[in-house]
């Protein structure tokens, strides 16, 4: 039976999953595989086949990837400017994104000041430093952030200003990246659009420089990626990964890419995304 763009089923009123959630779990197939039919998709998302056609038109006019003759592939070159949208985004290596979250929350100490970059993985630590009611002096540029920890008594928070990025929920520009220049944080939380080799780069020049000034402001920077973020290069640079403390991302991370980190004398550590403690190995 048909579904609506909701994946709805009219017939009998039920709801299957969100259309950012289909599209994020279409990415992941694509960027594993490189190419799958219509058919595959439905099968993999649970969706029908008129479902999975709208999601790839949705995706097509993005610029994420290219229709084949009933199917898809992934863009033959990709774009250095490109970003999913916000809500594809939260949805994408999403069990990763927990995983990483949790692990690095379970670090954070009460009394700590710690700077939260807006990124969706960086949201999911919030998310349990809410759920554990850390009193913390928390600072970050993300509006979906400050939204989670406003909620929490025991958080001071900080949102430093500036601009709404557009299509986003990321503050950019003065004040707040002048107000970085004034503190001294313990912890600085960062996301990152893509890793290769050491280069940790961002789509857009305002956003990479937020990132720039928080990790000047805080002793101690961890970068929160998942494994699907080591890849080719986006279109600015934040910093080399030597100017960072630790990488953290999962269990999902290329052994190749770990091997080469290794070779730097740099400090990554792999969570499981399954249970197992997580993995902290000097590169």
């Amino acid at each position: 039976m048909a579904q609506d763009e909701r994946g709805e089923d009219p017939g009998r009123g039920r709801v299957e999953m969100i259309p950012a959630k289909r599209r994020a779990l279409i990415l992941e197939r694509l960027k594993r595989d490189g190419a799958a039919a219509i058919q595959e998709l439905a099968e993999v998302v649970g969706a029908s086949a008129s479902t999975i056609r709208r999601d790839l038109e949705h995706l097509v006019k993005q610029g994420a990837l290219e229709r084949t003759h009933g199917g898809a592939l992934l863009q033959r070159t990709d774009h250095a400017t490109f970003e999913p949208e916000i809500a594809i985004a939260a949805q994408f290596a999403r069990a990763e994104k927990e995983a990483i979250g949790a692990a690095v929350a379970a670090e954070l100490q009460s009394g700590q000041s710690v700077i939260f970059d807006a990124s969706t993985t960086v949201l999911a630590v919030a998310r349990e430093v809410a759920a554990r009611r850390l009193a913390l002096t928390a600072v970050t540029n993300s509006l979906a952030i400050a939204q989670v920890l406003a909620d929490v008594p025991e958080v001071h928070l900080v949102v430093p200003g500036g601009t709404v990025r557009r299509g986003s929920l990321t503050l950019v520009g003065r004040p707040g990246e002048d107000f970085l220049g004034t503190i001294h944080a313990d912890v600085a939380l960062l996301g990152t659009h893509a890793i290769t080799g050491t280069t940790l780069t961002e789509t857009s020049l305002e956003v990479a420089a937020m990132k720039r000034a928080m990790i000047t402001a805080a002793r101690r920077v961890l970068v929160l990626a998942d494994s699907s973020k080591f890849s080719s290069p986006s279109f600015c640079t934040i910093c080399d990964a030597s100017e960072v403390s630790e990488i953290v991302t999962d269990d999902g991370i290329d052994p190749a890419n770990l091997t080469a980190l290794r070779a730097l004398n740099l400090v990554v550590r792999v969570v499981p995304v399954g249970g197992s403690r997580p993995e902290r190995a000097r590169a």
